[in-house]
Formats: structure tokens, C-alpha cells, sequence
């Protein structure tokens, strides 16, 4: 049995670099399901918070906790992996986005930190580098910046693009056109029919279809410009500025 006190003060030991990044993985295939960064008992949070809404009777809509919920139902146990411990968070974020990367078909819902310098296949890192930055059209759009990963995981690029994203429902039923970005190029222009809120927490999604706006489908294959692409512009959802 798991003495998960003394598991914690080991990860722990070291103040000033107390984060780890951890895998769950199922034990019917051993598949990894979940990738995480955190310190303290993080690790074990995932399980005891499922066992809850179980004992409660409550349901969590989350891919995460419905896997969970299934691998208990199942009389198993959630596989946990420390992947990588005494780290500072910096390390711990790029740790995880690495593994994020790696592991295609994850139930997590934020993509890996500054995903932008993640996984790339050269032929698109020569596109990135030989494109050229598109003009801005008049008309108001919105980026959403995805990840080769999570167009595998969720089937294709328009469902790793209209869903879920933490953002204000209200601001953005004001746009019109959704740029789907991928590794900084424009990959496809949606018109966005109808924005409403995701099942998945407190997150918004869209239901659309690709533009016949010849202004807009002249930006696919195109970089987006500098000042989205900077560090500071790290965010997945990106108005027009």
C-alpha cells in the first residue's frame, strides 16, 4: 500500500525545487492518459477527487475524470508515474510540454506550455520559416493556435480548433472568422455560426465551417504576424488586436 505521506516529503525535500511532472496511466493497455506538473500530493489529487464525485454520485464531465471513474468501476487502480522530480517550475513546464507532445490521445485539456517551440515536423518548420506574414485583413477574427498533437487526438484540425477554450462568451460571439493555427501558419478559416459553452468547465466552443471570404482564405498557408507569434502572445486564443 502507497504511504503517501513519505511520497510527498520525498518529492518535497527540496524547497526551491519541490515540482515534478507525472504520467496516469491506464492498466487494462497501458496507455498513458493524463500528463501533469505540481508538487505537494498534486499527483494524487486526480483519483481522490474522482472517488468523491463517485461516492457523491455526481458526475464530472472531463475526459480525465471519466477515465478515472472507469479504471475504478473497473476494481484497477490508476497507474502513476513520477516522470521527472526536483525540478523548479520553469523545468517542470517544459517537461511537461515535452511529454504533452509525446504522448498523443491525452485527456488534457490545456495544451503544453509555450506549445509554439513544441513538436514540429521539419517540412513544417521549412513552411514556417519560408512563408510569409499575412496583411491584416479589416474584418475582426480570432486566432486559436492548436497542436499537431490535439488535431491526432481529436480527429481532425476543425475539432482541435472549435473546442475548448477558456474565454468570454460574450466577446466572442462578436467575431465572425476563426484562424485555425498551426506551428504559427494558417492552416484553415472557419465562419463561426454559433459560439456557446463547452460541457468541458468553465469553457467556450464554436460550430462553423470553412469561409468562402476570399479576403480570409487567401491567409491559409500564410505565417501569422510577429506580434502574435511573440512570447508574450504565448496564449492559444487570440483576438485581433
Amino acid at each position: 500500500m502507497l504511504n503517501n505521506s513519505l511520497i510527498i516529503t520525498e518529492l518535497g525535500k527540496a524547497p526551491k525545487r519541490k515540482y515534478y511532472v507525472y504520467r496516469l496511466i491506464a492498466p487494462r493497455n497501458y496507455q498513458t492518459f493524463y500528463v501533469g506538473k505540481g508538487c505537494g500530493d498534486r499527483v494524487f489529487q486526480h483519483v481522490k477527487m474522482a472517488k468523491s464525485l463517485i461516492s457523491k454520485d455526481e458526475d464530472d464531465s472531463s475526459l480525465k475524470f471519466q477515465r478515472i471513474a472507469e479504471i475504478i468501476g473497473a476494481g484497477k487502480e490508476v497507474i502513476m508515474v513520477i516522470h521527472r522530480r526536483g525540478l523548479n517550475e520553469k523545468e517542470a513546464f517544459e517537461v511537461e510540454s515535452a511529454l504533452i507532445d509525446a504522448y498523443p490521445g491525452l485527456t488534457n485539456i490545456q495544451k503544453g506550455h509555450d506549445s509554439e517551440r513544441g513538436c514540429i515536423v521539419v517540412d513544417d518548420l521549412n513552411t514556417l520559416v519560408t512563408a510569409s506574414d499575412y496583411d491584416e485583413p479589416e474584418e475582426k477574427y480570432i486566432i486559436i493556435k492548436t497542436t499537431p498533437n490535439a488535431v491526432f487526438s481529436s480527429g481532425s484540425l476543425y475539432e482541435a480548433t472549435r473546442r475548448s477554450w477558456k474565454a468570454d462568451i460574450k466577446r466572442a460571439q462578436r467575431y465572425k472568422y476563426v484562424l485555425a493555427v498551426v506551428n504559427g501558419i494558417v492552416r484553415e478559416v472557419y465562419e463561426a455560426d454559433s459560439w456557446y459553452k463547452s460541457t468541458i468547465g468553465d469553457r467556450i466552443e464554436f460550430e462553423g465551417k470553412p469561409t468562402d471570404n476570399t479576403e480570409f482564405q487567401k491567409l491559409k498557408n500564410m505565417r501569422i504576424p510577429q506580434k502574435y507569434r511573440l512570447k508574450g502572445a504565448a496564449n492559444p486564443f487570440i483576438y485581433k488586436k
